[in-house]
């Protein structure tokens, strides 16, 4: 069995393909340009005695996700498991945003959850079994200011897990998100972290590995009767 990790070249996708590797998971490995960090990644894969491969495509250019997606299905059939991780920050005051601040903030999160699934929704479909988990974020379920392209882009990915969920339940195909908080990645690097962890009851960020946890057991036969949710790792911060 394997899985799909979109954006799998760093941060929590790295770790979420590592865990799903560790769990017994071959794994295909989604990055756009990152060749070097994904090959990284790809040997963490290896050394916990899975396949890795490497499948380069921008998740927001539907022409190129057609192309590798359907690549994959027909040399190595369909997942057991999709991970849409994949995600971008373009962080402004809405008064000062770009249309490609927009666009392509939209575009990465929400339209690559319709351009990734889309081909394989079906062969999930027929086979009868699936888990799909999409990484959205504590900003879509309250909003942040400086960030109404991420909120609506993240806000819209929980909306579209929900529904997708309700259509697949009867073909055994389960359909959660994970809405991390504060994680210590290059994202959150330049935060004012001091400032922000007063809202956090744990008054600690998150780990990549406490995320790639969650993401795990929504993968996992555990998980079997759980779909159309959101887990959220964020400290106790309320949403």
């Amino acid at each position: 069995m394997y899985a799909l990790v979109t954006g799998a070249s760093r941060g929590i996708g790295a770790a979420i393909a590592t865990r799903l590797a560790s769990d017994g998971f071959d794994i295909v490995l989604n990055y756009r340009s990152r060749v070097a960090e994904a090959e990284a990644v790809a040997e963490q894969v290896r050394a916990c005695g899975r396949a890795a491969h490497l499948l380069p495509f921008d998740v927001g250019d539907r022409e190129a996700c057609q192309q590798a997606l359907a690549a994959m299905l027909e040399e190595q059939g369909c997942p057991e498991a999709v991970v849409l991780n994949a995600g971008i920050t373009r962080d402004t005051l809405f008064g000062m945003m770009s249309e490609a601040d927009w666009d392509d903030v939209l575009g990465t999160s929400l339209g690559g959850f319709y351009q990734v699934l889309r081909p394989l929704i079906g062969p999930l479909m027929r086979q009868r079994r699936g888990r799909i988990v999409a990484l959205a974020s504590v900003s879509g379920q309250v909003g942040n200011a400086g960030q109404v392209n991420y909120s609506a882009a993240k806000g819209g990915l929980i909306a579209a897990v929900k529904a997708l969920a309700r259509e697949v339940a009867k073909r055994k195909v389960t359909v959660n998100a994970v809405a991390p908080g504060l994680i210590a990645t290059d994202m959150t690097a330049d935060l004012p972290l001091d400032q922000m962890l007063a809202a956090v009851p744990m008054a600690r960020v998150g780990t990549v590995e406490e995320v790639a946890h969650g993401v795990s057991f929504l993968c996992s036969p555990g998980a079997s009767y759980i779909t159309g949710q959101v887990l959220g790792i964020n400290g106790g911060l309320v949403t």
